[in-house]
């Protein structure tokens, strides 16, 4: 029994080697999440490749988002003619606000081919129910598609009416699409929706698992939120389908979140992304292009924006890349709402030397977790801020989920990546990056009337924190890499 015993903690002891050398030398991980998957392998022998199967084994990223439908949209050879035309500073850019930032619209012109649109409308939602109010009357109004796709959807109440209004409309010959996360989305199945489909709607689910409670792609989850209806008015932003998203969470209370609609040419872009998401989960309804889906919109306003994606399918964390570089432009101040601030160094040290430099740097999290050792995690990084002159915020009144960054009154993002190390490298994200004085202030001010609704932690407070939060907080610290 005692040699039994010895050979198989040996064997045990070689396959962690084996997995850490194929960790070190195949994965090619930054070297900070490469040392916290070290450390569960041989701190938790077995049970610790297990997770790392379902957590941490890197996304293939050839060829998993594809459409050979792009090209006949038009976007590639626009992104070409302007990345052309901002090199020869011959760009016509419609307003001065825009042109501000022509750096910052060639990084993501480059950097992830977001085609830049200047005649779209945006109307800002930050509370739930006027969100699916006016979503649920443009869902009515359709006559041709409706796209909708969410990291979470749940058939409650709200859920419900949705779905009631999504049948109505494939009665009336509409063509519905519905794409989930099938994590985010975990107690939802295609038979939920079988009267949809039963006239003529498609449901699909985004890495799906391929038995209940087993996903080995677990780690990597679609977040997006996207509505398209009729490729002329579009939805992103940071609200999922649920009850709790209207503030009828007892534990969550109010939620305070961020949506855009948007009418114009963003729906070009918008209605790509979609496209390119369902045809990578469709099994065997693949959209083919059509030109339904991009028609020719009539010019509905002035704001310039781009629409910029990220996940791991991609060698750059472009979304992140784009908060890098507002932060850098910032000349004034940087307003910043997150649920969660999990940064990496890079954006940490940014955020530093923004502070060091005088910028009004003021950053707005939850009261309250929804998840605990991500709260902690980002109570630790709010620490080392504020001991550069960041102020932070407590958001009071409910729960803060909302995505945003406003800088300078000027330039400012919405959409759905939380600023973690997860919306960075791991989850598929996708935002608003908008080049506008008027949408920036309306984001701005929403903000200020949000710090009322807080309470300001000063640096003064956190030094006094107990002994046991400081134990929760170098608990999380270690282990966020990998949160």
């Amino acid at each position: 029994m005692t040699t039994l015993i010895s050979f198989t903690i040996t064997g045990i002891l070689i396959l962690n080697i084996f997995l850490a050398i194929a960790l070190i030398f195949l994965e090619r991980r930054d070297a900070t999440s490469t040392w916290s998957w070290l450390l569960v392998l041989f701190f938790i022998p077995v049970f610790g490749f297990i997770i790392y199967l379902l957590f941490g084994r890197r996304l293939r990223q050839k060829h998993l988002f594809r459409w050979e439908g792009r090209s006949r949209i038009g976007i590639n050879q626009l992104i070409d003619y302007q990345i052309e035309a901002i090199e020869n500073d011959t760009l016509d850019f419609q307003l001065d606000d825009t042109e501000h930032y022509k750096d910052m619209i060639y990084l993501h012109l480059r950097n992830n081919h977001a085609v830049l649109t200047q005649d779209n409308d945006v109307q800002i939602f930050n509370d739930g129910k006027a969100k699916f109010d006016a979503l649920i009357d443009d869902l009515e109004s359709a006559k041709d598609h409706i796209h909708f796709q969410y990291y979470i959807i749940r058939l409650d109440t709200l859920g419900n009416r949705i779905l009631d209004v999504l049948i109505r409309k494939a009665k009336a010959g509409v063509k519905v699409r519905v794409l989930f996360d099938d994590i985010g989305s975990r107690t939802l199945y295609k038979r939920h929706f079988k009267e949809l489909i039963e006239h003529g709607g498609e449901v699909e689910s985004f890495f799906p698992s391929i038995l209940p409670l087993i996903n080995t792609r677990l780690n990597y989850r679609n977040h997006r939120k996207i509505v398209v209806i009729d490729g002329r008015i579009g939805y992103i932003g940071g609200f999922n389908v649920g009850d709790e998203y209207l503030g009828h969470n007892k534990k969550f209370g109010y939620w305070r979140d961020t949506h855009l609609r948007i009418e114009g040419s963003a729906l070009h872009p918008l209605q790509t992304r979609f496209i390119l998401d369902w045809n990578q989960a469709s099994v065997d309804h693949d959209i083919e292009y059509a030109d339904r889906y991009f028609p020719v919109i009539p010019r509905k306003g002035e704001v310039g924006m781009q629409i910029v994606s990220s996940g791991p399918d991609s060698e750059w964390e472009q979304i992140k890349d784009g908060y890098l570089k507002m932060i850098f432009i910032a000349r004034k101040y940087i307003y910043i709402q997150t649920p969660y601030f999990i940064p990496d160094v890079s954006f940490l040290d940014a955020l530093r030397i923004a502070c060091l430099s005088g910028v009004d740097v003021r950053i707005m999290i939850p009261n309250k977790p929804d998840h605990m050792f991500v709260y902690w995690a980002t109570y630790s990084n709010i620490g080392y801020l504020l001991k550069a002159g960041a102020k932070v915020y407590i958001y009071e009144n409910g729960f803060l989920h909302t995505k945003q960054i406003v800088v300078d009154d000027e330039l400012s993002t919405v959409g759905t990546a939380n600023i973690d190390v997860r919306s960075f490298k791991l989850n598929f994200e996708i935002n608003a990056f908008i080049y506008d004085r008027e949408k920036s202030h309306e984001l701005a001010e929403l903000f200020e009337q949000d710090m009322r609704l807080s309470s300001e932690l000063t640096l003064e407070m956190y030094n006094e924190r107990s002994r046991m939060i400081k134990i929760k907080e170098s608990i999380s610290r270690l282990v966020s890499p990998i949160l």
